[in-house]
């Protein structure tokens, strides 16, 4: 068998190819990651806030029966009934009491749903550059493969620029610099 004349470049060409290929193949990985991170915090986040409406609800319903309270207060004959009239000011009480607990887990829930929705923000600014990546990266590995099909230098020269702006998102995936 004889040894065909390989061109040096082509060694070149052959090692930037698995270079922009494992590169690809990270930024797939590492964007799927986080555009699955992405979707559960939003599903976390919408729990949170339906969470937090149905906290509303309640508390709306002890407003509505605080304030009936009051009115049956004022509504009362004269002279009042102490024993009843101490049984509405109960009631008012418990009322007052369920509506400041609803107010307080409203605000922890709140708090919450706003984490969710911040690891949601930054599950996509991580996201957007690996898909960049890879786009990028997959038309510089295929240019190199044309360049190395056809023997053309001039065609991985144009690749080694795609590659490398492939390899700036890859890189800002991580670092967020852009």
């Amino acid at each position: 068998m004889a040894q065909e004349n390989k061109e040096p470049w082509m060694d070149y060409l052959a090692l930037t190819t698995v270079i922009f290929a494992v590169c690809a193949t990270l930024s797939t990985f590492k964007g799927g990651g986080y555009s699955t991170r992405s979707l559960i915090s939003q599903e976390q986040a919408s729990d949170q806030w339906n969470f937090y409406q149905a906290k509303s609800i309640r508390e709306s319903l002890y407003v509505i029966q605080k304030e009936n309270i009051e009115l049956q207060i004022n509504s009362l004959n004269k002279p009042v009934d102490e024993a009843l009239l101490d049984k509405y000011k109960a009631s008012l009480e418990i009322s007052q009491k369920n509506i400041e607990k609803y107010i307080n887990q409203k605000a922890d829930i709140e708090k919450d749903a706003k984490a969710f929705e911040q690891s949601r923000d930054d599950a996509q600014k991580h996201g957007q550059p690996f898909g960049m990546a890879v786009i990028f990266l997959q038309i510089s590995i295929l240019l190199s493969s044309v360049a190395g099909l056809f023997k053309r230098k001039k065609i991985w020269f144009f690749a080694l620029p795609v590659g490398g702006i492939g390899l700036v998102y890859f890189a800002n995936g991580f670092l967020l610099f852009m």
